[in-house]
């Protein structure tokens, strides 16, 4: 630079606001050089923003703090590429939205037309274009050629996350610091937005990708690439993120796992269609991040109207285990509900009983219910008209008195009963689906979403989907579910959603509408809420295929999958855990064999399996022994003790070569205490297994460790021929340091078995 920031000048500007501060110098070809750095140190959290001339914003670094920020304006000289032959005069060096004006030759991140011509733009800031509060930084930038207003907000959240997003108005003032002011244009044609894609750049060293993948019954299943030149993207276009979405895309360096190796992961939270994206081309350094994805026509701005991305989040740590705990940070502090009332263990009624439904049935499992320990007793599907099966009924939200009579064996005689025995009463609805057999549907065609005028979309469980987009059709819905909570003083709601939206076009605007009705979605969420304080709600989808930060906002709970065969989820749930903290991811204990796969496994395998999530029971408890439900009861106990911790503490998960092995656990927040559960799931190549190591302790101090009293009898679950000397009631002793150095051995279990264990301090 022409003034150099050395160790005997200062920048000529150092503006400081809450954890943002801001530098201005002149660059070594004479433009101006603008520097925003933000730093959390106690979230151990940062991001180094650059603003050439009047430029759009660079993200040039974002993790660690850095120290001496005053120097970072040099960063232009340091970073800025140099031109190289047959390209353009400047190399691709992105901004926070890369167009070809500023020589991106990538994929397009920034899709507009106006009237239907896609618009080629070149955003500038203007004067006075930075606002900083606190934690937020605003920019905002204008292309007075198109008559487009820009407003990006990049935030540092109290728990190191990094989100951001971005506003795109129709038109402008000349001052153009309310973008969203009537414009002054006399005439200006409509704009139609398809996306606005948002990133992070990566270091070239993170040259690995890991997302996930599934399908129903089998969510989050991980896979890992290398990130090459060319793009990658896990986008859904099914109205939810859906069972093959991949929670988070993660770069890092080859080989990292959850407890070691630097990596970045971004989300988008956004619960309708999305992107989520990992670019690199031959000029420039990887990109990860996302959009939301809107067909052709969704999103129609008229002069003056804005369109908001969703927020794009980015999260680095070293290792997975860092990165879910400053989500996790992140989603608890939008529940502070949850932190003041234990998580009540559930029983909910699908895998009991499904459709059959009556008093007697449900009186009968309520009283084995609370005998167990349950707290929450929930009425899945089949109490509204018409609903014998999964064929008809859907969108009838009225109780069906030929199942529930007026009287002593009605519906709201079986919530009062379940209220006496001092748990709380939840209902099952679906309210964004409807069954065209059913009498909503037949009385109100033009509610259900379809683009043809005489073809329905193809069904999916014999269902379409509401319209909520129409202003009669929410009505509806809402008043329903609003009066039934009332009537029925409904506690909890277990929301679920249960078809692809496909062809989604809405009736009553004539407009595509997945944008407005994932809106609608939210807003039910919000208004219930407010009208009946302490409701909670959960989000399912078919198990777990609209898990986004979007819905989880507003939603207490999520249900990881259908599938509570424990094998299966001991990879769905441990995915699940790095976007959602363990007390809202619903884990129940469910039958032998398992409803969705057949597979038989111990009930001491499923109970431990279901331990550290917020906990229910999916499960005909009528039929069950009394060594088994005292069992289950003393399991239950058992996570009542520990659940505080779970719900405040850190979620860790080692690594290990070995495939057959699993070994999860939560530590407390001061690190005083942990429970961790080693899983079995397959034969091992060792044998017996080798020791496993435990991240996240503090080095420093030493714990006792011993078996959970539930664990402590491996009488059936292994082939141990000898006593493990640490699994008894006194344990053993051993340094934090070295349980994460060297590790402890666990005992020779047999395939599909799990034990628990905790970690002391002394």
């Amino acid at each position: 630079m022409n003034n150099v920031v050395d160790n005997t000048t200062t920048p000529s500007s150092n503006l400081s606001s809450g954890v943002w501060q801001r530098f201005t110098e002149t660059a070594s070809d004479g433009t101006q050089a603008t520097v925003l750095y933000g730093e959390d140190s106690q979230a151990d959290a940062a991001i180094l923003l650059l603003l050439r001339n009047n430029e759009l914003p660079r993200i040039v670094q974002w993790g660690r703090p850095i120290s001496h920020a005053e120097y970072l304006v040099n960063c232009l000289d340091a970073l800025k590429p140099q031109r190289v032959s047959g390209g353009l005069d400047d190399t691709d060096w992105p901004s926070i939205i890369p167009t070809q004006a500023e020589a991106w030759t990538g994929s397009n991140r920034f899709v507009v037309r106006r009237d239907g011509i896609e618009l080629f733009c070149c955003f500038q800031t203007v004067d006075n274009s930075i606002a900083i509060d606190n934690r937020t930084v605003s920019i905002i930038a204008i292309d007075p050629e198109h008559s487009l207003t820009l407003l990006w907000k990049c935030e540092i959240t109290e728990s190191g996350l990094l989100r951001q997003q971005a506003t795109i108005t129709n038109g402008f003032k000349g001052d153009a610091s309310a973008p969203t002011a009537q414009a002054v244009q006399t005439s200006l044609g409509i704009v139609s937005v398809d996306k606005i894609e948002l990133a992070y750049p990566v270091p070239e060293e993170a040259s690995e990708i890991l997302s996930t993948t599934g399908h129903h019954l089998r969510e989050r299943s991980p896979q890992r690439q290398p990130f090459n030149i060319g793009r990658i993207e896990r986008l859904s276009m099914v109205g939810r993120p859906d069972f093959d979405a991949s929670l988070l895309l993660s770069a890092g360096i080859p080989g990292f796992g959850f407890s070691h190796g630097e990596v970045y992961s971004t989300h988008v939270g956004w619960s309708g269609n999305s992107v989520l994206s990992a670019e690199r081309t031959t000029y420039t350094q990887g990109l990860i991040g996302g959009a939301e994805l809107l067909v052709g026509g969704e999103m129609q701005l008229g002069k003056g109207e804005s369109y908001t991305t969703p927020w794009v989040y980015g999260a680095y740590g070293e290792g997975l285990n860092a990165v879910a705990a400053r989500l996790h940070g992140f989603v608890r502090a939008q529940h502070p509900n949850l932190a003041s009332k234990p998580r009540p263990v559930i029983l909910n009624t699908w895998e009991a009983v499904y459709f059959e439904h009556s008093f007697d049935t449900l009186k009968a499992l309520a009283d084995k219910a609370k005998d167990s320990g349950v707290e929450r007793f929930v009425v899945d599907d089949g109490w509204f008209m018409h609903r014998r099966d999964d064929t008809a009924g859907l969108g009838d939200w009225q109780i069906d008195p030929a199942v529930w009579p007026q009287g002593e064996k009605s519906l709201g005689a079986l919530a009062h009963y379940v209220h006496g025995l001092d748990m709380e009463f939840g209902l099952w609805f679906e309210p964004e689906m409807i069954n065209p057999d059913s009498d909503t549907a037949r009385a109100h065609p033009d509610w259900i979403m379809h683009a043809a005028r005489n073809r329905l979309p193809m069904q999916g469980r014999s269902q379409q989907v509401m319209d909520l987009t129409n202003p009669a059709a929410y009505d509806y819905v809402f008043n329903a579910m609003d009066a039934l909570v009332d009537s029925l003083g409904i506690d909890y709601i277990k929301w679920d959603h249960n078809k692809l939206v496909t062809e989604p076009v809405s009736p009553y605007s004539g407009l595509p509408c997945v944008h407005a009705q994932t809106e609608a979605v939210y807003r039910i969420f919000k208004t219930l809420k407010q009208h009946h304080q302490g409701l909670e709600i959960e989000t399912c989808s078919s198990g777990g295929g609209r898990v986004d930060l979007g819905i989880l906002s507003l939603a207490d709970r999520i249900w990881a999958s259908d599938c509570v065969d424990p094998v299966e989820r001991a990879d769905i749930q441990r995915y699940t855990s790095l976007l959602v903290p363990p007390e809202m991811i619903g884990e129940h204990i469910g039958a032998s064999p398992a409803h969705s796969t057949m597979r038989a496994t111990s009930q001491q395998m499923r109970m431990a399996t279901a331990f550290f999530g917020h906990l229910g029971i999916e499960w005909d408890l009528q039929k069950q022994n009394g060594a088994a439900l005292e069992r289950l009861a003393q399991w239950v106990g058992a996570y009542k003790q520990n659940r505080t911790m779970f719900e405040s503490g850190t979620v860790i998960h080692a690594d290990s070569s070995d495939p057959s092995v699993r070994v999860d656990g939560v530590i407390a927040k001061d690190r005083s205490r942990a429970v961790v559960r080693f899983t079995q799931l397959t034969t091992s190549k060792h044998y017996p297994v080798a020791p496993i190591r435990i991240p996240g302790l503090d080095a420093d101090e030493v714990y006792r460790v011993r078996p959970l009293q539930v664990s402590l009898d491996l009488e059936g679950l292994g082939n141990g021929q000898s006593k493990l000397g640490w699994w008894n009631e006194q344990g053993t002793i051993l340094p934090g340091e070295f349980l994460a150095d060297c590790g402890i051995r666990p005992p020779t279990l047999n395939p599909a078995q799990a034990v628990l264990f905790e970690i002391v301090k002394i």
